[in-house]
């Protein structure tokens, strides 16, 4: 159902300021039944005035300039009026007013704070990062078009319904779950914050939003699951390429994005003697110093003649995410392993089944895995004693058969 737009004008005296026997002219622009003043910087004698027809009683000369204005007053405020209709526009009074006093140009819009993230953002965002807020961006833009049929609103029409409705919209979507909606309403919070910062917005809109996150699982392999992987050879190369590559990540911790850009200069000594890898985490910059385990080191070896690894000194032949992850799908189906394998499982399985799981300290871990807070260690820990109670379980169960 479509949304009936009201719009009205009112000129009236205000009494309240009335001296003399004059009181201040005003114009009241109602939208939607929200109104706004604004002064037109004359005092007539309340005795002249037709408070019915709203406008001043009289055939004097000066009464037909004062009735003539009041006339090129409600033009100019519906010309404004329809030509914001035609541009699709959110219409409020607020934004009449503005554009009556020509003080419109001040006021920052929501693609204005978009179009200065995306600009900003280049230098600083990771490239997958960019393309969840274009994400983002869109669910906006749809939002703004089928809920408030416009293309754009004043960050100052923001308010805590605004993001509720939004939030309600993302709900509605096919297929997205709790912690998507979440991550977009918290990239809409962010850029909002920035309008905020930078003085563009007078209130932060966010202020009363608390976002709720759903606590899930961490999906890694066990050792049996990880050893299927290991021990399959594949004639095709470019699968052989991608089980070496999520082998690889899963005896060092590194990310997609980590292992993509390792080169023979990230390869290097460490304060035992044997072969570390220094770099930053792609993410978050954090450094990182990893020692290599002889599985990932006779990976390495394996790629330090492919052609396309001498060429653009690194590691390993590139090959992008999207691919790496549909063809890992076809690997769990081959090794036998039901769980949804994708890239960033190699990470968890490092962090549980290679360290935690051998003793290896939670601190270590942390270290080795680049996370800035231990806090985001500790999710893994709390896999690894749920795992404890469940085999305790099963050896509890066992006395009870002999029994």
């Amino acid at each position: 159902m479509k949304t009936l737009n009201t719009f009205s004008i009112l000129f009236w005296l205000k009494l309240a300021s009335a001296k003399n026997g004059e009181a201040p002219l005003y114009v009241r622009i109602t939208v939607n039944g929200k109104r706004a003043e604004l002064s037109l910087k004359q005092k007539l004698l309340i005795s002249d005035w037709d408070a019915k027809k709203n406008r001043l009683k009289g055939l004097s000369d000066d009464t037909k300039k004062v009735n003539t204005y009041l006339k090129q007053v409600n033009s100019q405020l519906f010309e404004i009026y329809q030509n914001l209709k035609k541009e699709k526009k959110f219409v409020t009074s607020d934004l009449l007013k503005a554009h009556f006093l020509g003080t419109d140009e001040n006021r920052y819009a929501l693609t204005d704070i978009i179009k200065y993230h995306n600009e900003h953002m280049k230098s600083t965002l990771r490239w997958g990062t960019q393309k969840n807020y274009f994400t983002t961006h869109k669910y906006i833009f749809l939002f703004l078009k089928q809920k408030h049929s416009t293309t754009d609103m004043f960050l100052s029409e923001l308010n805590y319904k605004f993001i509720i409705d939004f939030e309600r919209y993302l709900r509605g979507q096919k297929s997205m779950g709790n912690n998507t909606v979440m991550k977009h309403i918290e990239r809409l919070r962010k850029m909002v914050s920035l309008a905020y910062k930078m003085e563009w917005l007078s209130k932060d809109p966010f202020i009363k939003f608390e976002a709720k996150y759903e606590k899930k699982e961490r999906t890694y392999l066990t050792l049996e699951e990880l050893q299927a992987i290991e021990s399959k050879r594949f004639t095709i190369a470019r699968l052989e390429l991608i089980k070496d590559l999520f082998v690889f990540s899963c005896y060092t911790g590194l990310s997609y994005g980590d292992v993509m850009h390792l080169s023979t200069k990230n390869l290097c000594t460490g304060v035992d003697g044997k072969q570390w890898i220094y770099a930053q985490r792609e993410k978050t910059s954090v450094p990182m110093k990893i020692p290599i385990l002889s599985k990932a080191l006779c990976i390495i070896k394996k790629y330090e003649t492919h052609p396309e690894s001498v060429l653009r000194s690194k590691l390993f032949p590139t090959i992008s995410n999207q691919k790496l992850n549909s063809f890992l799908k076809e690997i769990a189906d081959l090794c036998g392993i039901t769980k949804n394998l994708t890239f960033h499982i190699a990470r968890h399985t490092f962090a549980t089944t290679v360290t935690l799981s051998n003793g290896v300290p939670i601190e270590t871990v942390s270290k080795l895995l680049g996370h800035s807070k231990i806090t985001t260690t500790q999710i893994y820990a709390k896999v690894i004693e749920r795992k404890v109670s469940e085999d305790m379980q099963k050896l509890e169960e066992s006395f009870l058969l002999s029994e």
